[in-house]
This record gives structure tokens, C-alpha cells and sequence, in this order.
């Protein structure tokens, strides 16, 4: 698709040399892209999301804003708040510097046992394609990139390097790629990121979907752009690939230079991915000549915070209520649970940011409620790994707080001082001082939170170590990779070794010196200390809980995963909580039967005591305003406004697509279309709770549902008329959902059709319009064909409330392929 600005993209285009073009299609180093002053060019830096822009440093020093993760926003199920979260990360991206960001993840949950489960939107594909086309607008309202990602059927981690996910045709086109389409042709998204995996035996790098339906069906001009590594040979340059990350050394370089000499391939084809490295430099204003990119006025960093609330709140599910919420005044909240303190409020793994501030549930309901009495206790141990040290139980050999990092020579020279406030260094660059230097040594005064005759203590990352207490030795060790690592888990989920330090009483002085190994991802770094998991038996920790509910008005228990559970790098073994949190709200809900628990998790988790909890409420991975919006759902000072995006199952048993690990390097989709809710419906098996349910503070009535319009024609159109019967204000998503003609051939029971947000006061009732286009009455048969007969259209308020009906007819003498 022409811009604007193809003259001057064909004018800077002219003026390349071969070597100059190529120099373009390769980073110039991990997180940026090359400049060529000759033509007017600057260097265009990329930075990780979705859930904040990290920028091109992982450093405490620059904070980034930490929005709800993914499947949070989607279950808000409102575009026009997705829009301003995107508008929050263009604002981020703006104040980092950075041109684009690597988000969002459109790939589809296709199993809760996905181990990047969180970084996806949703189950479904159109839920999944309208979220991610608002969130792409929103980041590029700011002249941001916006980048789909991982393009295409990318829904594990296990063997994610070199596994081919095997899809049929109609699969891909009716499920996978149907997420894809909307953020690319509604959306505009700039930049598309090819996956790691094959599909049906072909890596995504090299692809033919990259052409068909990418470029030349969808009409999608911009940069594809590989994931970190996943461009693995020259036959990628032949393909639609375009962008090959990190750099500055791929497989393309000096070899695809040759080729062209040699004309073995084309040089129009290298001159095609340069014209889009040129196209997005316009759009982000990196190329002189073009005008500055249209943008919206960045919001100040408070506007992003607010907005980070404002979508946690939006995102939060009622799973049940009996009643007990909103809270009133109680005079005394137990507030249970590790993750209530120690708030988890994103992801592991590449999409990991570090906010400057974290308010946690303890943070959040103490100011709320500030004439309560607020207790807290553990309840259970869900850490597995190291936690990093906080920043007050630390001091350099200076005094300030935080410790001094040295990078040292292979000769024990100073190569650079600085002190950090974070008790690890993580880079991603080939320059770090920590990857030049041959020994990185902390050091710092350590004061324990509990005095005793040791302290636990731990090292991690790829190296050899020693730590020195108070000058003399007290432990070495050797760090290694595991086998069967993925190969990202040497920065993202680094090796550990726990060690007891021996104590006087007091401040302990300690230094340790690292030597770093290679492993991993090539370029990058990952190393420090932290605290191990709290050693306690779980019987104490659930009795001291259970205790301090009895003794409460109310009971709050956070349950928690971990980033040993869910993260990148790896999928989940287990739907359960880890540890024992399951116990322990048993324990609660017995001692004190007004207990509300919130499940602080990225995916679904098991429920077994959900029948006994007085109001369950997934609050997913909230973000760093997470305590603030807890706390604002729990007094009703805000609705819970989310419905789940994602069905959750009663048990592991029922899952109806559990498989992610591949069978000799395959990935067999043998569901096909049968996937999240429409595996559900035909598996037969009741999940815990359906996809779309979420209860608010209010009841509502759905009925009347017409439909006007041509459903072949794309201009069908249905009302669903909604009335608020409750007493105060609050939110309905009005959710279809057509069933196919009795005589139709392998179609889902049901699948979604369509929402539509209203807000209503008590008493007050609306028509809402949801337009139905062509493609849901569609199949993929070498094309898109209607299905002729007679389809149900239901209303109501989840996959499985349905509330009323029409029947929608596609005459049978007028279906044709299209």
C-alpha cells in the first residue's frame, strides 16, 4: 500500500549500495536498528512489552510503568480502554526513546497450560483480534511501532526453538491467523514478528504465510521482523522476512551480499525489505525529509499510572459473590498470602519490566480501610526461586543504599564502579561492562529481616563464584545451565545456588565476586544474589493464618503463582497453586466463612475450595497498581469490570486440549477449530467457570434480540435490548454466540460472535448494536464459503448463560465462494 512518502523512501532507496542495503536488514545490535547518515537515517531502537516499555536497558535506574498483563486487559473486554493503554505505552515508548515496541502477543491460549499463557490476550480469535487491534492503534496513535507477534501458531514454549506446530489449512485461517488479520488490516499494525517454531515443517522465518495471506492477501506493507535469533539461515532472505534480530552478526550479512553479486538472489528482493525498513522509518520519524509522524499529546507519567489502575480495575473478574462484596467497614481484615505482600504483579520472562513503585493488596486495603485493624500473614510459601534483597536491607561500603557493582579485569583492574539499588544485573547488550568484564563483584552490608545463627542467602546466574562475610570465605560454587534448558533461561529464569551465611547478630559486610560463563542467549547477562524461599513447615504457617481469619470481620487470601510456574521459557506441569495455598485457604475459609480470595495468577488455575470461599475474584497479573485497584473493587468504590477471556477448568482431567509438548519435534493440533470454549461445549465436560463469565455489583436482563441486514452482504446487524435490575451502576457485556444449521459439517457446537459494553444505571435499560460481518457465518474450504441454513443466534452474559435468541437464514442458492 502506497504512503506519502514513497518518493523519498524510493529517492533514499536509490542511493544505497548493496552493502548499505543489507546493512539495514540486520540489527545493529540487540535492541536497535541501523542509521545511514548519507540518506538521512538514524539509528531506530526496539524495546520489549507488552505489559511497559522497558527500553533498551533492563535497569532499575529507569523505571518503566508496569500495566496489567495481557490477559487482564482482555478481560476488561472494552476496546476503548484497550486504546488507552496502547495511548499509555506509546507515552512510555516516548519518554525511553524508543520507536517500537515488540507487543502485543496475539497468539491464542490455546491451552492453560501454555507457559506464556499471560502475555496473550484470549482463547478466542475474534475476542483476541479486536482487543489487539485497539491496543495496536493506541501505541501507534503516538507514532510508536506497534509489532504482532509471534506470527503464527507460537502457543507453546516446550522445544519453541525448533518445533513444528502442525495446523491445517482451516485451522490456521479460521483460528490462528484470524487473530492476526485485525490488528494488521484494522489496526495497521507496522510490524509483524515471525515465531521461532515451523509450521507443518517449515520454520516461520522462511515461510510462505509470510507472504500469503501476510502481504499479499492482507495488503500489510510494513517490516516483519524476526524474533530474537529466529532467522536460522540465507533461505530466509529469499522469503518475506525482512528484519533479522539481533545484530549485528545473522545469517544473512556478508552471505546474502554474495548472493546478490552472484545473482542468486534477487537484489530487487533485498531492495523490497529495505523499502520497509524505510516505510516504518517515516512513520517513526527516523528519516529526514519526512514530515514528523501525527502523534497524540504524550500524557504525563501520573495519566499512565492512572490508566494502569483504571485497567486493573477493568480487568478484575468476580468469579462468585455470596453476597459478602462490596466490603462495608470492617472493623478487622486478616490479610492472608504471600503474594499479598509480595505482590506479583506481571509475567516472567522477556516481558518483565521494573516499575518504580508497587502497590500490593497489604498497601491497597490497609488505605482503604485505615480505621480497620490490618494484619498480615504468610499462610504458605509460593516463592521457588531467589527474590531479589530489598533495597532498605541494603548499603554500599559507602553508606548509601543499594551496593556497589565493579566490573573487573582478567587482572583484578577496575574497568568501572557504579552503584545499583537491584541485587542483580540483567543486559541484553554485546557492550555491557557486566559481559566485558571477566569479574563482577558486590558489594554491601546486608541486614537480615530475622536475626539468627545463619542467614540464607543465594547466588544466581551462569558463573563461578565466591562471597567473602565480613572478609573471610564463607562459600563457592560452580553455576551451570540444566540440561533440557531453554535457552533463554540462563537470563530470564537463571541457575541458583542457596547457602547458608554464617551470622554474628548484626549488619553482615559481604562481598561476591562472579565470574561469568557462557550459556544462554548469545550477548546477554543475567547475575546477582537474592533470598531464597522462607523455610518454615506449611502446618505452622496455615494454623498462624487460620488463627488471625478467625480473629478477623473479613479474611482476604491472595493466592499466587510464581515465575517458576509461569513464564517464558517453559510451559506449565500443573494447574494447581503451587505449594500448599489450596490447604491453606481450606483452612481459612473454615476458621472464617466471610473470606474473599483472590487469585493473583497470569492463567486459569485450579479452584478446589471455590464452593466455600465467600467471593473469588481473578485479578490476573494487575500490574503495579494492583493493591490501589484490589482495594477500590473490594469497597465497590469500583466495579469489578472484567469477564474472562479464557475458559476455567474444574480439573485437570477435563481439559480439553492439554497437549503442548511435542512428540518428535511435532506439535500435532488435532483439535482443529475446536479450540478454548468451542473444545469446552464439545468435550462435553462443565468448566469451573465459562468463558465470558464475570459477575459484578449489580443483575441484569437481556432479551429482544433482532437481527437487521444481509448476512452475506457484511451488513447484518444485531440489537440485543439489556436492562440494569439491580440498584446502582454498573457494567454488562453483552456477548453472541451462533450456532451452526443442524446439517452443517464439522462445525463447532457454538462459537463467538460478537460484544457489545454498555454502563447502566440502576433501573436504566439500552438497545446495543453488535454488528455481524460476513466471515461468522463463513468456513475455509480453499476460501472463505457461507455455510447456507439456518444459524441460532444467542445473547447473554458467557459462553454458557445464554439469555435469548433469533434465528439468522443463509438462503442456500446464493453461497459462493469468495
Amino acid at each position: 500500500m502506497a504512503t506519502a512518502h514513497e518518493p523519498l523512501i524510493e529517492a533514499a532507496l536509490s542511493r544505497l549500495s548493496v552493502e548499505e542495503k543489507v546493512l539495514l536488514l540486520t540489527g545493529r545490535d540487540s535492541w536497535s536498528l541501523h542509521g545511514i547518515e548519507s540518506i538521512g537515517l538514524r539509528p531506530m531502537v526496539m524495546s520489549d512489552g507488552p505489559a511497559g516499555v522497558r527500553g533498551d536497558t533492563w535497569d532499575e535506574r529507569s523505571p518503566s510503568v508496569n500495566l496489567p498483563s495481557p490477559t487482564a486487559i482482555a478481560a476488561s473486554w472494552d476496546p476503548e480502554l484497550v486504546r488507552e493503554v496502547g495511548n499509555g505505552l506509546g507515552a512510555e515508548a516516548r519518554r525511553k526513546n524508543v520507536d517500537v515496541v515488540l507487543a502485543p502477543t496475539i497468539n491464542i491460549q490455546r491451552s492453560p497450560y501454555g507457559g506464556r499463557h499471560f502475555e496473550a490476550f484470549s482463547e478466542d480469535p475474534l475476542l483476541t483480534s479486536t482487543i489487539a487491534t485497539a491496543y495496536v492503534a493506541g501505541i501507534q496513535d503516538h507514532g510508536v511501532g506497534a509489532t504482532a507477534k509471534h506470527y503464527v501458531a507460537n502457543d507453546a514454549e516446550t522445544e519453541r526453538f525448533t518445533a513444528s506446530s502442525d495446523v491445517d489449512e482451516r485451522t490456521l485461517r479460521e483460528v490462528y491467523l484470524a487473530a492476526f488479520e485485525g490488528p494488521v488490516t484494522e489496526g495497521g499494525a507496522w510490524l509483524v514478528m515471525s515465531a521461532y517454531n515451523a509450521i507443518n515443517g517449515t520454520t516461520a522465518s522462511e515461510h510462505e504465510l509470510l507472504r500469503t495471506p501476510l502481504k499479499d492477501e492482507w495488503g500489510f506493507d510494513g517490516v516483519v521482523v524476526s524474533d530474537w535469533t529466529a532467522v536460522r539461515s540465507l533461505d530466509s532472505a529469499r522469503a518475506a522476512q525482512d528484519l533479522a534480530m539481533p545484530g549485528p552478526a545473522s545469517p544473512w550479512g556478508d552471505a546474502l551480499v554474495a548472493a546478490v553479486r552472484r545473482g542468486d538472489i534477487a537484489e530487487e528482493i533485498v531492495d523490497d525489505k529495505v523499502r520497509r525498513i524505510l516505510r516504518l522509518a517515516t512513520r517513526v520519524g527516523a528519516l529526514e525529509g519526512a514530515p514528523e509522524p501525527a502523534r497524540i499529546a504524550a500524557p504525563a507519567a501520573e495519566a499512565t499510572v492512572a490508566t494502569a489502575r483504571e485497567a486493573s480495575e477493568a480487568g478484575m473478574v468476580l468469579l462468585s459473590n455470596d453476597g459478602i462484596l462490596p466490603l462495608d467497614t470492617p472493623r478487622s481484615i486478616a490479610v492472608i498470602g504471600e503474594g499479598a505482600r509480595d505482590a506479583r504483579t506481571q509475567g516472567g520472562g522477556s516481558a518483565t519490566v521494573i516499575p518504580a513503585t508497587v502497590s500490593s493488596p497489604l498497601d491497597g486495603i490497609a488505605a482503604r480501610w485505615p480505621e480497620a485493624a490490618v494484619s498480615w500473614s504468610r499462610g504458605a510459601v509460593v516463592q521457588s526461586g531467589l527474590a531479589d534483597i530489598p533495597v532498605d536491607r541494603l548499603r554500599t561500603p559507602s553508606g548509601e543504599p543499594g551496593m556497589r557493582v565493579r566490573y573487573l579485569d582478567g587482572d583484578g583492574g577496575v574497568l568501572d564502579e557504579e552503584t545499583r539499588t537491584a541485587s542483580r544485573v540483567v543486559s541484553f547488550d554485546a557492550e555491557s561492562k557486566a559481559l566485558r568484564a571477566a569479574t563482577v563483584e558486590l558489594a554491601f552490608t546486608y541486614s537480615p529481616e530475622v536475626p539468627g545463627d545463619t542467614v540464607p542467602f543465594g547466588v544466581a546466574g551462569l558463573s563461578d563464584y565466591r562471597v567473602l562475610v565480613n572478609g573471610a570465605e564463607a562459600a563457592r560454587g560452580s553455576l551451570r545451565t540444566r540440561p533440557g534448558d531453554d535457552p533463554a533461561t540462563a537470563v530470564l529464569n537463571p541457575p541458583f545456588e542457596e547457602i547458608e551465611l554464617p551470622a554474628n547478630g548484626g549488619p553482615l559486610e559481604i562481598v561476591v565476586k562472579i565470574t561469568p560463563v557462557e550459556g544462554g542467549i548469545p550477548d546477554s547477562i543475567a547475575l546477582g544474589v537474592g533470598l531464597p524461599p522462607v523455610r518454615a513447615a506449611a502446618r505452622e504457617l496455615i494454623a498462624e493464618a487460620a488463627r488471625a481469619a478467625a480473629a478477623a470481620d473479613v479474611a482476604v487470601v491472595v493466592v499466587s503463582t510464581s515465575s517458576e510456574v509461569e513464564s517464558e521459557g517453559f510451559d506449565r506441569t500443573s494447574l494447581a497453586l503451587p505449594g500448599a495455598q489450596d490447604a491453606l485457604v481450606a483452612a481459612v475459609t473454615a476458621a472464617n466463612p466471610r473470606t474473599v480470595v483472590v487469585v493473583n495468577s497470569g492463567s486459569p488455575v485450579l479452584l478446589p475450595w471455590r464452593d466455600s470461599a465467600a467471593a473469588a475474584i481473578a485479578a490476573w497479573f494487575p500490574g503495579q497498581e494492583f493493591g490501589t485497584a484490589l482495594a477500590a473493587v473490594l469497597g465497590g468504590d469500583a466495579e469489578p469490570g472484567g469477564r474472562l477471556p479464557v475458559t476455567w477448568p474444574a480439573d485437570e482431567a477435563s481439559v480439553p486440549v492439554a497437549q503442548v509438548a511435542p512428540v518428535d519435534g511435532h506439535l500435532a493440533y488435532t483439535e482443529g477449530v475446536h479450540v478454548g470454549h468451542r473444545a469446552w461445549l464439545r468435550s462435553g465436560a462443565r468448566p469451573a467457570f465459562p468463558f465470558g463469565h464475570g459477575l459484578g455489583y449489580t443483575s441484569w436482563e437481556v432479551d429482544e434480540v433482532t437481527v437487521a441486514g444481509d448476512a452475506l452482504a457484511g451488513d447484518a446487524t444485531a440489537r440485543v435490548r439489556v436492562r440494569n435490575t439491580g440498584d446502582r451502576r454498573g457494567k454488562v457485556v453483552v456477548q453472541l454466540y451462533l450456532e451452526a444449521p443442524a446439517d452443517a459439517d464439522d462445525m463447532p457446537m457454538r462459537w463467538h460472535a460478537g460484544f457489545a459494553v454498555a454502563r447502566l444505571d440502576g433501573g436504566e435499560e439500552a438497545q446495543l448494536s453488535v454488528p455481524l460481518p460476513a466471515r461468522r457465518f463463513q468456513r475455509w474450504h480453499d476460501g472463505w464459503s457461507a455455510v447456507p441454513g439456518t444459524f441460532r443466534l444467542h445473547a447473554g452474559l458467557s459462553a454458557e448463560d445464554l439469555r435469548a435468541g433469533a434465528d439468522v437464514t443463509v438462503p442456500v442458492d446464493v453461497v459462493e465462494t469468495v
